[in-house]
């Protein structure tokens, strides 16, 4: 961003996601801070098509798709097909940026309203929501960590979003509104580097 006579004027460069991941490795440990990263997102947007290893799209969920991994933070690319979404979940003090390079997905976020760890039992209220498109990249707030990532239907379109997670981190804690539970699970990436890990019947897609 740069201010000019008064006015603001905001930059953004159009990067491949070997650049995007380069400079990001580039930001010094100091600097690695929420502001800063945001302000990087902000700043640097994907090419689309540069994503292409990295596109793989099912039926059945989601996939997590690992691009790189430093001990700072790693990069991950998430495709949804249209109607599908992340369970609630929590990444536990971890923090978390999220990009659109393709289509929009929707943020809900969710209140801990009472919670007994020695049962796993848990209750949510639903608090606030936002979308994410390719001009806005947010971060998820530290005050209201529980939230669901969603590709709605409605939306009419596939969607593929950026996460930065810092540091990278193995498990979150995921919840059941319904039954009002909470548990860790450990998280599995579908592809890593562009090498299938999992059994998903996959599709490799570029857009």
């Amino acid at each position: 961003m740069r201010h000019f006579d008064g006015w603001e004027i905001i930059l953004l460069r159009m990067v491949s996601i070997q650049d995007f991941a380069d400079r990001l490795s580039a930001i010094p440990r100091e600097r690695f801070t929420r502001e800063n990263v945001l302000a990087f997102m902000r700043d640097n947007r994907v090419d689309v098509k540069t994503l292409a290893p990295y596109l793989f799209f099912s039926g059945d969920h989601y996939t997590r798709n690992l691009i790189r991994r430093t001990p700072m933070f790693e990069l991950i690319a998430i495709c949804w097909e249209s109607g599908q979404g992340s369970a609630i979940h929590n990444h536990c003090d971890q923090r978390c940026w999220m990009a659109v390079p393709y289509g929009k997905v929707q943020v809900l976020n969710f209140q801990v309203v009472r919670r007994d760890n020695s049962t796993g039992f848990c209750e949510l209220r639903p608090s606030t929501h936002y979308l994410i498109e390719p001009d806005s990249p947010q971060e998820v707030d530290p005050e209201e960590p529980v939230h669901q990532v969603v590709n709605a239907a409605s939306f009419g379109s596939r969607a593929v979003t950026l996460h930065v997670y810092s540091y990278p981190y193995e498990t979150c804690e995921v919840y059941d509104l319904k039954a009002m539970r909470a548990g860790m699970v450990r998280l599995v990436n579908t592809t890593e580097f562009g090498v299938v890990k999992s059994d998903l019947k996959l599709e490799k897609v570029a857009l």
